[in-house]
């Protein structure tokens, strides 16, 4: 508790040092009150200095009040600290503790604090994102199966696992992608990981040199445009249309990127699917270059109507694309399971740098998810899970419709755990997402995710882990905060936003358009 660490070298004495120490440690209640201390032969010891030097510290605590003895027992922090030692010290710092320059941070981490939002809380409200049914989990089920898992646990499984991941896993992954998703891909070539995120990351630290160029989407998710910046990558941006990925403007723009980001199936945050014609067209491109493509396939489990285009990494007959997926976005974020498809002639060196960083996910939490997965739980849970968004996004809608007609249209609304609200010409998206989080509302404003200028504002409302009463108050408060913004705005929100009322009020509101 006290972790003190002496310097001979500062022209403090000794005694002063560990005095300091000990203070310091009761005082920011490191060392509770009333918790027992070492003695003073024990802690001479463990420091490495005479039991007289800690003596004469022992004895100016106790002057002060700071530490008590009790005859046969030892020493002890006081319970009640006499007010005089909380005023500042007069003592001059520059003489006991060398100075420092203050830290620098790296570039890239310079840029990461510009592009990452921060969260402010981890249970989810109005209107995160990337977040699935948590409350429809089967977690009765669950632990019976984890129960299980544990009672008939062998010693061997307690030791390291494979960098690629429990092999019944890779093997059940392989199965459920093949039959799902049209992945072409044998057992060996998943790599199971803690999430998307860290797919992203280990492949731009085995594919991109610093200063290689990238292909990135615009608009783009902030974790994969992280993960690039953080491989030290020349970043290209790509718009992105109703069609996806412009992939004609990619290559008159950088046609010698060594790597493409993608997230055909369904892009966020735009929420667009990429037509057959441009996927075939970046096949072209990147078996031409000799370049990687990146899929994250986000989403994709989450389609409302239609069948979905088979992966990109299903067209592909080069060899070109990783496939990226995730547990964490249709099970719970907790579960930290997500994995990466790589072609063949990658895997011994994706495994190498795997072994450098995490080495390997939890044993046994893939264990328990292969006996969801094997057993029939998951597509079970899935067909479930699909049910409750589709009727999730219903509720989002008829919220913006009832709570804010003409203001906030909805788009985007066939696949996934988010939608898009488009706002009117002229009103700030940036102004309304902080509006809203002065009424406990998180709607990030669609700008923040472009690095050309957005066509249109709009707000990115996820809607998947929230109930229906929690997706209705959250509008409800969106609309209240929209009555807040300046004067310059008042004119539109005021006509057009309404408060769920009965017909007079909403007359009265509409007789100020």
């Amino acid at each position: 508790m006290l972790h003190i660490v002496l310097d001979s070298r500062l022209p403090e004495p000794l005694h002063r040092q560990v005095y300091r120490g000990i203070r310091d440690a009761i005082l920011t209640g490191r060392v509770p009150g009333g918790a027992r201390l070492p003695s003073t032969r024990q802690l001479a010891g463990d420091l490495g200095v005479s039991r007289s030097t800690v003596l004469v510290a022992f004895d100016q605590l106790v002057a002060e009040g700071c530490i008590v003895g009790a005859v046969g027992s030892g020493s002890y922090a006081a319970r009640e600290i006499p007010s005089a030692l909380f005023r500042p010290s007069l003592e001059p710092q520059a003489a006991n503790a060398r100075t420092r320059a203050v830290p620098r941070f790296a570039a890239r981490a310079t840029q990461l604090e510009r592009i990452l939002p921060r969260a402010s809380r981890t249970y989810p409200g109005a209107f995160w994102t990337g977040v699935p049914p948590v409350d429809e989990f089967p977690l009765a089920l669950w632990a019976r199966l984890a129960s299980r898992r544990y009672r008939t646990l062998a010693t061997s499984q307690l030791y390291h696992g494979s960098p690629g991941g429990y092999q019944p896993l890779r093997q059940a992954i392989a199965e459920y992608l093949i039959a799902a998703r049209g992945v072409r891909c044998s057992p060996e070539q998943v790599i199971v990981l803690s999430s998307a995120q860290e797919a992203f990351e280990l492949a731009c630290r085995v594919l991109l040199d610093p200063g290689d160029a990238a292909w990135l989407e615009d608009p783009s998710w902030s974790g994969a445009h992280g993960a690039l910046i953080a491989a030290g990558a020349r970043i290209f941006h790509v718009p992105v249309d109703a069609d996806g990925l412009v992939v004609e403007q990619g290559i008159a723009g950088e046609p010698h990127a060594r790597l493409a980001y993608v997230s055909p199936s369904h892009q966020y945050p735009a929420g667009v699917t990429m037509s057959l014609e441009r996927r075939l067209s970046l096949l072209d491109w990147a078996a031409t270059q000799g370049a990687w493509i990146l899929e994250d396939d986000y989403d994709s489990e989450y389609r409302y109507a239609g069948r979905p285009l088979t992966a990109l990494q299903g067209l592909d007959t080069a060899g070109c694309v990783l496939y990226v997926g995730t547990f964490n976005k249709t099970l719970f974020p907790a579960l930290r399971v997500g994995y990466l498809v790589v072609p063949a002639q990658l895997v011994d060196g994706f495994l190498t740098v795997r072994r450098v960083g995490a080495q390997h996910a939890p044993t046994v939490d893939q264990a328990v998810l292969t006996d969801f997965i094997a057993e029939g739980h998951y597509a079970r849970h899935l067909r479930h899970v699909r049910k409750i968004c589709r009727e999730r996004r219903d509720v989002l809608v008829a919220a913006a419709t009832r709570y804010l007609p003409g203001v906030l249209e909805i788009t985007q609304t066939a696949t996934g755990l988010h939608a898009i609200g488009r706002l009117p010409p002229g009103l700030d998206d940036v102004q309304v997402s902080a509006a809203a989080a002065s009424q406990g509302v998180e709607a990030a404003p669609l700008s923040r995710f472009y690095a050309a200028s957005c066509p249109r504002g709009g707000l990115v409302l996820g809607y998947g882990g929230l109930r229906p009463p929690e997706i209705d108050e959250g509008m409800r408060r969106l609309a209240d905060a929209l009555r807040t913004l300046p004067r310059g705005h008042r004119r539109l929100t005021r006509a057009s936003v309404t408060c769920g009322g009965d017909d007079e009020d909403h007359a009265e509101q509409c007789d100020g358009r």
